[in-house]
């Protein structure tokens, strides 16, 4: 089939690559987000997508809407058979879905009927999921509630941060979109609708949200922090700055006494009450400063006794 590619960033290239290497289909071109500004300078780069299309020679649409009238013309020119989509970040306007005659299918990182919505690999984790995956389904105009091809599932390790579980689902999960490809190309592969049971919504987490509570239990404090690493980042606030956490481990045998947010530092570890056993602190980056050992931020800062986070 002639594919037009949908993705912007870094965790859409691996299928990005994968349907590139695939001898059954030609990715004739790749719709991606605009230019954004990044770095100290501000200057405006291309989207981790556009990138590695230019690499390969492969034309690059970047609209402001893809409701956009030029960019609908180009795309009815281009004539696509189907339209793969990974992590775009734009919603797809019914004139746009009807372009391809087989439709836009998208690779979602969760297993559909659960966690529809931007941020499925972090809801996943803040619920505790021992299983995930990721899903090719048909979009439609509903929130991730098209007919689904395949899933590809994932177990959910105990240190797994956001991270680590979308860039193993990135992997896996080009493999199943190729697969779905091939499957619709050659007619061997119906979408099946999804149930109405287990349905679940993942909207994006703020900043905010990564705020932890330390009144919250152990256990959530540490979902809490490994969802929201390495976006937004999890944090607290310390001597009226913020204080960035990047890692936790669940200390049930701490100190004893220790009340939410209150720290104690010992040679070996920095200890932090929370609404059942303390947690020590692993990584952690102060305002302006590099990441660095919990030990090593605490010694830095002379915290005194019985100062808190929070």
């Amino acid at each position: 089939m002639r594919l037009v590619f949908a993705g912007t960033p870094e965790v859409a290239v691996p299928a990005l690559d994968t349907l590139i290497a695939s001898d059954r289909h030609e990715v004739v071109a790749v719709v991606t987000r605009p230019d954004a500004r990044a770095g100290r300078g501000r200057h405006l780069v291309p989207s981790p997508v556009a990138q590695r299309a230019e690499e390969a020679g492969i034309e690059v649409l970047k609209p402001a809407r893809p409701r956009d009238e030029d960019f609908l013309a180009r795309l009815r020119e281009i004539g696509p058979d189907c339209c793969p989509v990974v992590a775009y970040g734009a919603l797809l306007p019914r004139v746009a879905l009807d372009v391809p005659a087989k439709g836009w299918v998208n690779l979602h990182f969760s297993l559909l009927p659960a966690w529809r919505g931007a941020a499925p690999v972090q809801h996943s984790l803040l619920a505790g999921d021992e299983v995930t995956g990721a899903s090719t389904f048909l979009i439609e105009e509903g929130l991730d509630s098209g007919p689904v091809f395949g899933v590809v599932t994932d177990e959910v390790r105990p240190t797994d941060t956001s991270g680590d579980l979308l860039t193993r689902l990135a992997f896996a999960g080009a493999g199943l979109l190729a697969a779905t490809m091939d499957g619709i190309e050659d007619g061997s592969l119906q979408a099946v609708p999804q149930t109405g049971d287990g349905v679940s919504l993942a909207p994006k987490i703020s900043v905010e949200d990564a705020r932890i509570d330390w009144t919250a239990p152990a256990l959530r404090v540490d979902r809490v922090v490994r969802a929201c690493t390495p976006a937004p980042g999890a944090w607290t606030g310390f001597r009226d700055e913020r204080l960035k956490v990047r890692s936790v481990a669940l200390a049930p045998d701490g100190p004893e006494g220790l009340e939410p947010g209150q720290l104690a530092v010992g040679k070996k570890a920095v200890h932090v009450g929370t609404g059942s056993h303390p947690v020590a602190l692993d990584w952690v980056q102060a305002q302006g400063k590099k990441p660095m050992r919990a030990t090593d931020w605490a010694r830095g800062a002379r915290i005194e006794e019985g100062e808190r986070v929070g």
